[in-house]
């Protein structure tokens, strides 16, 4: 059965192969990117590439919430359902770090778009979809104060990191909301220096092969083995399902993330409907 897919930052790396994977079987991609001409460009790849699916892009910047809340917008305007939301976009290094709004842009795509975009396309995922949110094997402690613009993080990779745990946080917690209704959210790290424009950059390495994290990303999206796996982390370094950062198994420390992230969109005038 084709299914809809929507893959935020699709227009290099692992959610571009991705989604030529996915298209390939024929399944209808919804691409996602903030650069017009790499989107046309990604656009073109998967249309003149092998398969039969089907695909729309989408323009938007993932770090200013307006943004997220007009993308939501457009895509419940084209469509009815959404079978697949792979959170894929991220930022690691940045000569800018504040946005506008006064995030850290890491916590703003990494942590603050996927939950606001996720949140405002829960009536098209209905009770049957997947939510997958790319996670990392680099997690950090949260500090509440950095997570919402109140106090700068020096260095890159810790700002990533902590990011990225805020996100499985907020992955499990809304696991437990959903409660029986059947929707799937899983946190994956799709595998550590990979050869993403982001581990060159970041690293100065050319990375592992990127289908490792290609691979892990299509199973999650479509495979039976994750149909019973929300709340959960896959680790695919270790390639299983295991625990992620201890302090995403803290109940009190997970709380404070959760109430963090809500009340500042909130309290910015981001609904989450």
């Amino acid at each position: 059965m084709h299914k809809t897919i929507l893959i935020t930052g699709s227009t290099d790396g692992i959610g571009l192969e991705t989604a030529k994977a996915l298209y390939s079987q024929g399944h209808h991609v919804l691409l996602h990117g903030r650069n017009p001409e790499k989107l046309a460009t990604a656009e073109n790849a998967l249309s003149e590439g092998p398969g039969d699916g089907c695909v729309d892009s989408y323009l938007a910047d993932l770090s200013l919430m307006d943004n997220v809340k007009t993308l939501s917008e457009s895509i419940a305007k084209d469509h009815n359902q959404l079978d697949v939301l792979i959170n894929n976009a991220g930022v690691f290094r940045s000569r800018d770090t504040f946005t506008r709004e006064g995030l850290d842009i890491r916590f703003a795509v990494n942590t603050f778009a996927p939950c606001l975009l996720t949140q405002r396309l829960l009536p098209l995922l209905g009770t049957g979809g997947r939510v997958i949110n790319l996670s990392s094997a680099a997690q950090s402690p949260v500090d509440l104060q950095a997570l919402v613009g109140q106090t700068e993080i020096s260095d890159q990779l810790n700002a990533y990191a902590q990011s990225k745990l805020a996100l499985t946080m907020w992955t499990q917690h809304m696991a437990q909301s959903q409660g029986e209704k059947g929707l799937v959210f899983v946190a994956v790290n799709p595998g550590s220096l990979l050869a993403t424009n982001m581990v060159k950059e970041g690293f100065g390495m050319p990375g592992k092969d990127i289908q490792i994290g290609v691979d892990i990303l299509v199973r999650a999206a479509l495979a039976s083995e994750f149909a019973d796996a929300s709340g959960k982390y896959f680790d695919n370094d270790s390639g299983r399902f295991t625990s992620p950062h201890s302090d995403a198994m803290d109940a009190r420390k997970s709380d404070e993330v959760i109430r963090a992230i809500e009340a500042f969109l909130t309290n910015t005038g981001h609904t989450l409907t």
